[in-house]
């Protein structure tokens, strides 16, 4: 049974020509069956002939080269032609006649270079057979010659439509390929941006903090103890998002066990320690959480993250200091999310700023079918929200 299992998988791995020589080789073992001998295809009225040695010639080019019909088409091609004219020159009248369909089926389909110089080339060869055949001074008429060509003709342009379905489906799948890489590059350049820019702000700002607290030790301690931790919690997160870009990434180590433990870590859990590190770099924030998340939020929960975080790293770039509210708000088919500031909390508010980050969060929204604004409040200061749908998945 293993054996039988493992049969597809050696056969595919088996040369082309390999794979291809059964077929030539059973329709060359027809040809020796007294009940079919002279039962073939007839072009022309040339008087049939007893088998010998000439027709086993005959079938073996018709048949046999069949086994290069993929990597030498046109090599196939003209053999099987050769063996085609002399079956009809000579009278046989072979079942294997019908080489010549697979032949140009073949031919059209896996051709590459000089297709038209192929085809061209094949209907001389062709006329002249049918030249020499009507010269038996037989009453064949030439309907007859021209209607075996389009025949002809059309399994050639069968194998060439075949083809160019091939070649489309190809490239239909190559644009997919490059549309799914850019894809997922902008979804790394996202996690990037969001898991990078939010703690190396936080770092970036505690030890400008730090700088003015040398003459009371203890508040130093407390503040380059922050820019630690926050810098452990950056490799934390970047460990986590090797790990879902390789999965062997930090096999053999305990950094995965880090990882999943935060990949595990409830959405409330994940957001307090969140508000958590914005307050200990010194922005004031207000946290209020309402509702109970549901059993499956599908990509909403760790998009809902990202608004607050992002939020959250402009108000300490952009506004540092100055009073932030956090509002989460869970639904039974969606998540709200409002964070406002009181100074600009917004990189559009800032020579320096880019609004890489908010235009990120608004595709990330705009993919789950939510709703997300970022302006400034009237009276002052700058409020994100955004409306995100629950249970689904990207």
């Amino acid at each position: 049974m293993i054996a039988l299992r493992r049969f597809p998988d050696l056969w595919r791995r088996l040369d082309v020509t390999v794979r291809d020589l059964p077929l030539g080789a059973l329709l060359f073992a027809v040809s020796f069956l007294p009940a079919l001998q002279r039962h073939g295809t007839q072009l022309g009225g040339v008087p049939d002939r007893p088998f010998d040695a000439g027709a086993a010639v005959a079938a073996a080019l018709e048949c046999l080269p069949l086994a290069l019909r993929r990597r030498w088409p046109f090599l196939c091609l003209a053999l099987v032609s050769i063996g085609f004219a002399a079956d009809q020159l000579r009278g046989y009248h072979l079942v294997e006649g019908t080489s010549l369909l697979f032949a140009l089926v073949s031919t059209g389909l896996h051709l590459q270079l000089r297709r038209r110089a192929a085809a061209l080339l094949f209907t001389a060869a062709y006329v002249a057979l049918a030249v020499a055949l009507y010269r038996t001074g037989t009453d064949e008429p030439v309907s007859e010659f021209v209607t075996f060509y389009l025949l002809l003709a059309f399994g050639w342009g069968m194998g060439a439509w075949l083809r160019a379905g091939r070649l489309a489906e190809e490239e239909r799948r190559r644009r997919l390929a490059e549309d799914t890489r850019a894809a997922e590059r902008t979804r790394i350049a996202r996690e990037l941006h969001d898991v990078v820019t939010h703690h190396v702000t936080a770092m970036v700002v505690q030890a400008e903090a730090a700088r003015y607290l040398t003459a009371a030790p203890d508040r130093l301690d407390q503040a380059l103890t922050a820019v630690t931790d926050t810098g452990r919690r950056a490799i934390t997160d970047l460990r986590h998002l090797l790990d879902l870009l390789n999965p062997d990434h930090g096999t053999g180590s305990d950094h995965g066990a880090v990882s999943d433990h935060e990949a595990r870590t409830p959405a409330v859990g994940r957001l307090l320690t969140l508000v958590e590190q914005t307050r200990r770099a010194g922005q004031p924030v207000e946290f209020a959480e309402e509702g109970t998340p549901a059993a499956s939020t599908g990509s909403a929960d760790l998009v809902a993250y990202r608004v607050v975080q992002e939020a959250l790293t402009n108000a300490l770039k952009y506004a540092h200091g100055s009073r932030t509210s956090v509002q989460v708000q869970h639904g039974t088919k969606e998540i709200t999310v409002e964070v406002s500031t009181d100074g600009s909390g917004s990189p559009t508010g800032s020579p320096g700023g880019s609004g890489r980050g908010l235009a990120g969060l608004r595709e990330r929204v705009d993919v789950l079918g939510g709703d997300f604004t970022a302006h400034p409040r009237t009276g002052g200061g700058f409020v994100v929200r955004a409306r995100i749908p629950a249970g689904s998945g990207l």
